[in-house]
């Protein structure tokens, strides 16, 4: 057996999630998304003026069915996939919607017989690089290395009503919003400040989403791990 600890960064203590419950347009559809790290937590339950709760749960993952993101089955596209199929995307430009349409229909994995996700977060500073990329602004070299400078947090996302069953309340702890709130908008600020940096350099080598369409590029494609 094998046993995880998880927090839920929320304005409220949640001592029971519920299957069901949560907004559909999150970065992997509706579930209940929680992180493995205390602090992050506490970042994500407050905001400006507001105080938070880092919910503490564990949850019994043997024999659940998880998807990992990290792992080297999938790449970076995988990840954006989902974000255009799940996330509110404003398509302004023909290769974005060019773009987003290759990615879905050639990138973006079946989520029904997972019970979980494991991937990377889609902060507001994140969300707009994934845009930057779908715009053909920025290479995937740089997307990839302004998301690791960033220090992008990952979370484990709960997903079918076997592992909502699996999880179980421990306890919680406040978060004060003037430090964490703080130390959120620091993350957000260090991820931008990232991707300036790598967009500034410039990678006229680099593999944008114009050579992704034009070359019809695949997820078994070389250029992309």
């Amino acid at each position: 057996m094998s046993n995880l600890v998880l927090y839920h960064g929320s304005p409220e203590i949640v001592q029971r999630p519920t299957f069901g419950k949560g907004k559909s347009y999150n970065d992997y559809g509706q579930g209940f998304y929680c992180t493995e790290h205390l602090e992050l937590a506490k970042e994500w339950a407050c905001t400006e003026n507001v105080d938070g709760y880092a919910n503490k749960y564990q949850i019994d993952t043997s024999g659940l069915s998880i998807l990992n993101l990290s792992s080297d089955d999938y790449t970076i596209l995988h990840w954006l996939a989902l974000l255009m199929e799940y996330r509110k995307f404003r398509i302004s430009t023909p290769v974005m919607k060019q773009g987003s349409e290759w990615l879905r229909a050639h990138f973006l994995p079946d989520l029904t017989s997972y019970d979980a996700i494991i991937g990377y977060r889609a902060d507001d500073s994140y969300f707009s690089f994934a845009r930057a990329f779908i715009n053909n602004e920025i290479s995937l070299a740089q997307l990839s290395r302004a998301m690791r400078l960033g220090k992008l947090g990952e979370q484990f996302v709960l997903k079918s009503p076997t592992a909502f069953e699996r999880i179980s309340f421990l306890s919680y702890e406040t978060a004060d919003n003037k430090e964490y709130y703080a130390k959120r908008k620091a993350r957000d600020d260090e991820a931008r400040a990232a991707y300036r940096l790598e967009a500034g350099k410039g990678d006229i080598g680099g593999l944008f989403i114009r050579d992704i369409l034009q070359e019809e590029v695949l997820p078994n494609d070389p250029r992309l791990r």
